[in-house]
């Protein structure tokens, strides 16, 4: 296999792209992800039609986009054409590509069908019983939502559905809703479904049938604390299943086993966290975490799994991250910690031009928070669009912002580094260097004021989503300053010491 052509960070799309909840699968020589599509600034998830993005599996830096594949306009439950597509699935089966999907707060699962991968689709049904009832529309049935399809090497199609969460979240939500969708929005408790397809991959065979269990039912099966909320995938790997969800607790994907695709799974473990909870020493979180979503893969005799950050100040901008599985002689997991690297198989060279908003460490003086439009960002570090440039914005004093991780080239230990950084305030800031987040420094730089008249001092009235393009531009400063890298594969991480808050639009080692 021939090295990638560039660097392959985190996210792995353009960092103006906001697709979430990848799915992603391989056809022929090239790996397609399929998701959500949420919008920068966007005031509710899912807000822009599906789009499909791939690569080759050759070069997993070089991503290509297919446009516009599918908007649902079609779908006869769609009778307002302004109903939002939550996260879709796909497979293909006799030539055929089927995407799976559900209409924003609709209770039933639509497919949509193209001959190639990449689309374009078009409506083709709705997943029914053999009577022609649509499922989820039977009195007292299940939600169906967030599909998981699924076709096995014997062929045999399975479908994968549900919405489950505790008492306290499902009030929240009702209280969101306006009052024309409450009508009929059932609330579960008790897990997810599964169901088993015919040949025209709409009507049920068989089925349905509890697969993973919710807070109501979750005593006595390993799943407590981890059960069922949403988002369910399903994949095998050497003969054996992996049903893949998003857990009660939103930020984690979990993940449980079974021999056998409709029953019978065991919970393993937490496969990501887009906090990287329980992988840190004082079990707090180190991004701005919220809801997850993805799967796992194989690529290139490697595991991957796929997942979304948070960006911005709400939860509405989700963009794709994927890091390296490392699975044990019993076929589980261990959990992936958060890089800035992901499908690079391995470290980023420590050469060339990094954009900050590939950090995978952003923590505040009070840490990271929980990505929500009710939070208080005042102290937190965001990455933000500023005139087509993705950056990190509002890094107070005490803000970490952190990338794992470099190789160092043995013969280039002793690297000038670059940073690009905007500081907005009346006084110089003081941004520290380190390899671990609160480890002894390794050199400092100091930022003075930016000057540029077009913005103001004053930072709580800046609105930096609309500043002035010119202004943009020269905004920044660049400051540099030497530094021994270390000999084995490390961290960086820019703290702020003193002053702020500052903007970081990238840096370069060279």
């Amino acid at each position: 296999m021939m090295p990638p052509s560039k660097p392959v960070f985190n996210p792995y799309l353009p960092l103006w792209e906001f697709v979430p909840d990848g799915e992603p699968h391989v056809f022929g020589d090239r790996l397609y992800v399929y998701g959500s599509h949420d919008i920068y600034g966007g005031a509710i998830y899912c807000e822009a039609p599906y789009t499909v993005w791939s690569a080759p599996l050759a070069d997993l830096s070089d991503w290509t986009c297919h446009g516009v594949t599918y908007t649902g306009l079609e779908d006869p439950f769609n009778d307002t054409k302004k109903r939002r597509m939550f996260a879709p699935d796909l497979c293909e089966k006799n030539g055929k590509y089927y995407l799976y999907y559900g209409l924003d707060t609709a209770d039933t699962i639509s497919v949509a069908v193209a001959d190639q991968p990449e689309g374009p689709f078009h409506f083709y049904g709705h997943v029914h019983y053999p009577d022609g009832t649509v499922w989820g529309k039977k009195p007292g049935e299940h939600k169906c939502f967030d599909p998981g399809i699924f076709v096995d090497d014997d062929g045999q199609v399975y479908l994968y559905s549900g919405f489950s969460t505790s008492f306290e979240v499902m009030e929240r939500i009702r209280k969101k809703l306006p009052p024309e969708m409450l009508e009929g929005f059932s609330m579960t408790l008790d897990g997810s479904d599964v169901v088993r397809l015919g040949e025209d991959m709409l009507t049920i065979e068989e089925g349905p049938y509890p697969c993973l269990p919710g807070v109501e039912n979750s005593a006595g099966t390993g799943f407590e604390g981890h059960e069922f909320f949403e988002a369910s995938s399903m994949r095998k790997f050497n003969g054996r299943y992996y049903a893949i969800y998003s857990s009660v607790n939103g930020h984690e994907l979990c993940y449980a086993m079974s021999d056998n695709p409709m029953s019978g799974f065991e919970y393993k473990g937490v496969l990501h966290s887009n906090g990287d909870f329980g992988l840190t020493e004082d079990g707090q979180p180190e991004f701005n975490y919220a809801n997850n979503h993805g799967s796992a893969i194989e690529l290139n005799d490697n595991y991957y799994i796929f997942g979304h950050r948070h960006t911005g100040r709400s939860q509405y901008q989700r963009q794709g991250v994927a890091e390296k599985l490392i699975m044990n002689p019993d076929g589980t997991f261990n959990q992936a910690l958060m890089t800035s690297c992901g499908l690079n198989d391995g470290p980023l060279a420590a050469q060339g031009e990094f954009p900050a908003s590939i950090a995978c460490v952003l923590k505040g003086p009070k840490g990271a928070v929980k990505a929500d439009e009710k939070t208080d960002y005042s102290l937190s570090p965001v990455i933000l669009l500023e005139d087509g440039v993705s950056y990190v914005a509002n890094c107070q004093e005490g803000s970490i912002v952190g990338y794992r991780y470099f190789q160092t080239d043995p013969q280039k230990r002793h690297v000038d580094l670059e940073l690009d950084v905007r500081n907005l305030t009346n006084e110089p800031a003081i941004v520290e260097i380190s390899f671990t987040p609160d480890g002894e420094a390794a050199a400092a730089l100091e930022v003075e004021p930016t000057m540029c008249e077009n913005l103001s001092e004053k930072r709580d009235s800046l609105n930096l989503e609309k500043s002035d393009p010119d202004c943009a531009q020269k905004g920044f400063q660049t400051v540099h300053t030497g530094l021994d890298l270390p000999e084995e594969a490390f961290a960086l991480y820019f703290r702020v010491k003193k002053g702020g808050p500052i903007d970081l639009f990238g840096f370069k080692l060279s």
